[in-house]
Parts: C-alpha cells; sequence; structure tokens
C-alpha cells in the first residue's frame, strides 16, 4: 500500500492570512504518508513566508527526501536564491528526479517527475501546478503530464481545472482519475450543498471546484481517497489516496 497526499500549501499562509509552518508540518505529520506532493512552496521567497526555506524546513521535520523544482528561480543580494515552487516529500527511496519546463504564457510553470523504490519495482510520481487562466496553456500543459506518465505513472497537483475538463483529456486518455475510481471517498463539503461528496478542494471556506487531482493507471487498485481539512494551513484542501501497488510496482486492481 502506498499512501500519496497532494496539497497546494499557499506557501504555508492560512484563511487567516498567517505563515505558520509548524501547524502545517503538523497536518502533514498526521497523514503519515508515503509521498507528499506540494505546490506554491517557497524558498527564501519573501516576507510573505518569513524568507524560509519551507522546502527543507519540511523536508526535515517530517524526516522525508526532499525533490525540489523550481518554477521561479531568482537571484537575490545574498547567497540563496529566491525560488517558488513544487515539492515531493518522499518516505520511499528516491531513484530518479527530472524537472522539466512546461509550455505557457504568463507564470512560469513546472512538472516535478520523481521515481521511487515500491516492494517490487518502482513508481514514477510527477506533481505540478497548471496555468489558473489560460485554458490552452493548461491542455498544452496537461499532454507534457501525460506524456510523463505514459500507461504506469501517477500524476497529482493543482491542474486549476475540474478532471472532466476539455483541457485535461490528454490525461483522461491515459490515466484514471483516482477519486472517481475510489470506493471509499470522504470530503469537507458541508451536508446540504450540491458539491458534498464530490471531492472540492477549493476554496477551503466552501468548497465548490475539484482542481487539487491524483491521476492513476488504468485499472489501478485506489482504496481510500479523502479530502482533508487544509483550512488552517492553505486556500485550498489536500487530497489523500490510498493505493494498493502490486509486485510489480505499479499500483494494479
Amino acid at each position: 500500500m502506498v499512501r500519496l497526499v497532494t496539497f497546494n500549501v499557499h506557501h504555508g499562509v492560512g484563511v487567516d492570512g498567517r505563515h505558520d509552518l509548524d501547524r502545517l508540518t503538523r497536518l502533514l505529520a498526521a497523514t503519515d504518508a508515503d509521498l507528499i506532493c506540494l505546490q506554491e512552496v517557497d524558498r527564501h521567497f519573501g516576507p510573505r513566508s518569513e524568507h524560509a526555506d519551507q522546502a527543507l524546513a519540511l523536508a526535515r521535520a517530517l524526516d522525508r527526501e526532499l525533490v525540489w523544482a523550481a518554477s521561479l528561480d531568482e537571484p537575490t543580494d545574498g547567497p540563496q536564491r529566491r525560488q517558488y515552487g513544487n515539492a515531493l516529500l518522499s518516505r520511499l527511496p528516491v531513484l530518479e528526479r527530472q524537472v522539466h519546463r512546461l509550455p505557457g504564457s504568463g507564470e512560469p510553470r513546472t512538472a516535478l517527475r520523481t521515481v521511487v523504490r515500491v516492494d517490487g519495482g518502482v513508481l514514477a510520481v510527477t506533481t505540478s501546478h497548471l496555468a489558473n487562466r489560460s485554458r490552452p496553456d493548461r491542455a498544452a500543459q496537461a499532454a507534457v503530464l501525460a506524456e510523463l506518465a505514459g500507461g504506469t505513472g501517477i500524476v497529482a497537483g493543482d491542474l486549476n481545472a475540474d478532471a472532466g475538463a476539455p483541457e485535461l483529456a490528454p490525461l483522461r486518455d491515459r490515466l484514471t482519475d483516482a477519486w472517481a475510481a475510489a470506493p471509499s471517498r470522504s470530503d469537507q463539503s458541508r451536508r446540504l450543498t450540491l458539491h458534498t461528496g464530490q471531492g472540492c478542494t477549493h476554496p477551503v471556506r466552501r468548497p465548490r471546484v475539484r482542481i487539487d487531482q491524483v491521476w492513476v493507471p488504468q485499472r489501478s487498485a485506489v482504496t481510500a481517497a479523502r479530502v482533508l481539512d487544509g483550512s488552517a494551513v492553505s486556500d485550498h484542501h489536500p487530497l489523500l489516496v490510498d493505493l494498493d501497488v502490486g509486485a510489480g510496482g505499479r499500483p494494479t486492481r
């Protein structure tokens, strides 16, 4: 069994406007996830995150190996670089890591592809944060993610589109939406809303869109999917997925 969490952490700032890495660490530790895919992570970025190296601090606090992809990377007056991007925190041994620049205009976007060792094999996981304003850009970016995953890898992240959106067709052609495949599901929507049970992750106070997703190989054994409560630490809720990984390292049914 492999437990994966994907979470847009909003540079560690909750809906109260406060930057607090300790409470983010506590939330992530409580998931007991093997693989933690994070978006909107700062490294020495600026006052909004108190110039902290969030990626390294979280990896050390959680005792996970850090794999990093800077989407924004700028020099500063000091020895550190001002960075913002995607991170993978892994309990599993990391065998390969690649950072891919994604096509599109506007804010630079990256895909972080990591290969980890699981019982009896390997598993490729790509985490990313797609364009939020341009559907054509998201379509081109989703095509790259689908190529990186092939038919056996996992894609996780903030895709800024619903799983059924036209621009995510490349992912649907090759992979399976883990939320839809899970026999056991729960989320943070209130009981008397139109979005109850739909896996919505944003915004945290009244979730109404399902833009944070995990895509897995077709015919994968997804045993559970849960949208956790991230309201204290971000403007998104995290998504947790449990996968039964077969002997070849691929999630299989």
